[in-house]
């Protein structure tokens, strides 16, 4: 696993590449990227090589780096196309987005839509129950890590037991 840190300006964030022979070889990028987030004050952007290979391990994957740790996750399907991908990164946060106001508004609203979409993934959360548990938890690593008890106080005890079995169930 190799980072690439971009510390320009305001924003402040870290790429993260995961390639197909990390995916394979295990579970050991995952310890590296809990040691990451714990340890960094960075935005972490995960960029992980999605190939025919590694396809099987992808979901699981997808589900630690976004639901879990609370990372930006980007397939890719080669080193060619991540190092594209990382250049228009690096080039769209170096823009001065400050002198105009309506960007910062859209991108906001770009990114609660895009979690919003991924807690109604869960089984039996629909767009009110998602709102309502965004409302009480706000990040997915707190929604994540939430008790059923602290459910329960949101979407009731049926929804509560099974948000609870979707993010405790192992792979």
């Amino acid at each position: 696993m190799e980072r690439v840190t971009d510390s320009s300006r305001i924003t402040r964030s870290c790429i993260l590449y995961i390639s197909e022979s990390d995916l394979v070889a295990g579970n050991g990028f995952k310890r590296r990227l809990v040691r990451f987030r714990n340890a960094s004050n960075l935005h972490g952007i995960v960029i992980v090589e999605k190939t025919q290979i590694s396809d099987q391990y992808f979901p699981a994957v997808q589900k630690f780096i976004v639901l879990e740790l609370g990372m930006t996750l980007l397939p890719v399907a080669n080193q060619g196309e991540a190092s594209q991908l990382i250049i228009q990164l690096v080039h769209e946060q170096s823009k001065d987005h400050t002198s105009n106001p309506f960007l910062h508004k859209k991108c906001s609203q770009l990114a609660e839509a895009a979690i919003l979409r991924t807690v109604q993934q869960i089984p039996g959360v629909g767009k009110t129950k998602a709102l309502l548990l965004l409302q009480q938890f706000v990040s997915i690593h707190q929604l994540c890590n939430a008790s059923v008890q602290d459910l329960e106080l949101v979407v009731g005890q049926t929804i509560a037991q099974q948000i609870h079995a979707f993010f405790t169930q192992t792979k």
